[in-house]
């Protein structure tokens, strides 16, 4: 029997990138296909330049394509460092390169998406793509996790894949028109990107759950160890983006509680306001360990969608930071927005400016959340066996 192939950035160094991407093989899995992810170490500089050409023509006039200017300046601080800086980011990207390593089947290599699609001619009668922000206007440019390199007759299916924002600009769109209307079978992570396939390519298609939540916090105990890494109570906190004033509430809920603030650092870029406020800052920390922090933590403080996701896993108290603050179109808010209305705790986010004592005294119940989550969980499994089987789609 032929195998699936996933289609994911199981490659990057993020940590909600890099477990979605193992939640997918876990999931394929878990429903008793034999599955493979596609190594494309071969084409990742083909991939890489088709992104870097798209950037540099596009207007920067989004949060997204700021960021990415931050993070091109972060690559080349890291490379030319001397400092400790650049020392311990290669402390945490050896982290991720054994993880994944220890936890990713891979396929053989490619070395062109041409080459890739008669490879899996032969070897896959499914191949899935899924999940995160894959339909992002650079990645729709690069051209490969649009599965248009996908031979006609092998069944093609998105799982929980994300556009990132509410809007695509137009030359973006019209390529999103093509390979949405190509592709068998859709699910999408955000009702954002729900409408935008309804208005893109004329198509209804259900939104399922990120697939990381498919595995109970049970389930995720088998990539991290039982024994906590940190023996005192703290808040763990996890910055993406560069807020300053999201720093400033973790220091005054450092003063409120008296926990200890243990802060993984200089992430997506180099942020001047990461040295100044955290009493550890650990790096080497590969995915496993990232669990185990937010797993023991007393209170959990992020800015990220997965590590928000892992904090309802876990029960914890947490607070989410919108991480981009302008009310653009392209802004990637919407997938908190999404997450925390299907949990039913849509009082998590936060400026950064509130009272410290109001936000500690508004409760979660997680035995609603739990209820909520189980069923988007059952919800979303239907979907992919029935997406396996080639079922016609079906709304959930």
């Amino acid at each position: 029997m032929k195998k699936i192939g996933i289609v994911s950035c199981y490659f990057q160094h993020n940590y909600g990138s890099m477990l979605q991407a193992l939640a997918t093989q876990m999931a394929l899995d878990k429903l008793g296909y034999d599955n493979e992810t596609i190594d494309i170490s071969g084409f990742r500089k083909e991939i890489r330049n088709a992104k870097l050409l798209y950037f540099a023509k596009a207007a920067l006039t989004s949060d997204i394509l700021f960021s990415k200017i931050g993070m091109a300046k972060n690559v080349i601080r890291k490379k030319i460092s001397k400092n400790d800086y650049g020392k311990n980011t290669r402390i945490r990207n050896k982290k991720f390169d054994q993880f994944g390593k220890k936890h990713f089947r891979l396929s053989n290599p490619q070395y062109s998406k041409k080459e890739l699609g008669v490879f899996c001619k032969d070897r896959y009668s499914a191949v899935l793509v899924g999940s995160d922000q894959l339909w992002l206007p650079g990645n729709i440019a690069a051209n490969y996790y649009t599965l248009n390199w996908v031979p006609d007759g092998i069944n093609t299916i998105a799982y929980a894949t994300s556009f990132g924002q509410s809007t695509l600009p137009k030359d973006s769109a019209a390529k999103a028109a093509v390979f949405l209307k190509r592709i068998k079978h859709i699910g999408i992570r955000e009702e954002s990107g729900q409408k935008l396939v309804e208005k893109i390519a004329d198509r209804r298609v259900p939104v399922v759950c990120d697939p990381t939540l498919l595995f109970t916090s049970e389930e995720w105990m088998t990539v991290q160890d039982k024994e906590p890494i940190i023996n005192e109570p703290y808040v763990f906190v996890y910055f993406l983006g560069n807020n300053p004033p999201h720093r400033e509430f973790v220091k005054r809920l450092k003063n409120k509680t008296g926990y200890k603030i243990v802060a993984l650092v200089h992430l997506d870029e180099y942020v001047k306001s990461d040295e100044s406020y955290a009493d550890y800052m650990p790096y080497d920390i590969d995915p496993g360990d990232f669990l185990n922090l937010i797993r023991n933590a007393q209170i959990v403080c992020t800015d990220s969608f997965h590590c928000s996701v892992f904090s309802m896993q876990y029960e914890k108290v947490f607070f989410a930071f919108r991480r981009y603050t302008r009310k653009t179109a392209s802004s990637t808010n919407s997938r908190l927005d999404t997450l925390f209305k299907i949990a039913g705790v849509e009082d998590r986010v936060l400026v950064g400016d509130e009272d410290v004592k109001e936000c500690l005294n508004r409760k979660i119940d997680y035995q609603i959340v739990k209820e909520n989550l189980d069923k988007v969980r059952r919800q979303s499994f239907e979907y992919l066996r029935s997406s396996l089987s080639d079922e016609r789609d079906t709304d959930l």
